[in-house]
């Protein structure tokens, strides 16, 4: 080999390790955007599913604080109609009472009976109406059964409590029943 051909190699040879050292595949800068843009939409992704799955969870524990509420509910009210019933013995009580005599001894014993019959059902929620005589009628504890006409007082005001009113845990389950004083009627003749 000639001396010319021997540099020309050598060159040649030069050329080829130079260019190994460069060498990239080609499309590897395609490539990485590719999966640069795959990677930020699976952390979109990602993100979106976090979110749901956060939404889940709060949705979930306001569904259990609901449900114990509603039970919380049914089981306040869950003796209503028991109480109901027990009520009208307690009146059956009242209307006994008021037909005996002061001096009757067995009168003491019903009160007696009606006070601890009370007493208990008040452990269980039970509460008396405040009686609304001389107050304004309110028609969430209050059911008008009479209107009476009257000048000397005004419109509106109870003058007569005819049956007791109860709530059961601050719900009222009968309302006091009420005479209610009306405007009198002026006669135009």
């Amino acid at each position: 080999m000639t001396e010319e051909k021997k540099i020309e190699d050598f060159q040649l040879q030069e050329n080829k390790e130079d260019k190994k050292n460069d060498f990239q595949p080609p499309n590897l800068e395609e490539k990485i955007k590719i999966l640069e843009e795959k990677i930020e939409k699976l952390e979109k992704e990602k993100e979106e599913y976090l979110d749901g799955w956060r939404r889940a969870k709060a949705d979930l524990i306001n569904y259990k604080k609901d449900e114990a509420k509603r039970f919380e509910e049914v089981t306040k009210f869950s003796l209503s109609l028991l109480m109901t019933e027990l009520i009208e013995v307690l009146d059956s009580f009242d209307l006994g009472l008021a037909m005996m005599k002061e001096d009757e001894g067995s009168k003491k014993g019903l009160i007696l009976l009606r006070s601890k019959l009370f007493e208990t059902l008040k452990k269980f929620g039970l509460e008396q109406i405040p009686s609304p005589v001389n107050q304004p009628f309110t028609p969430l504890e209050h059911e008008a059964v009479m209107e009476v006409e009257g000048n000397d007082l005004p419109e509106g005001i109870v003058i007569e409590e005819l049956a007791r009113g109860y709530k059961l845990n601050g719900r009222v389950i009968r309302p006091s029943r009420v005479k209610v004083v009306k405007k009198k009627e002026e006669d135009n003749k």
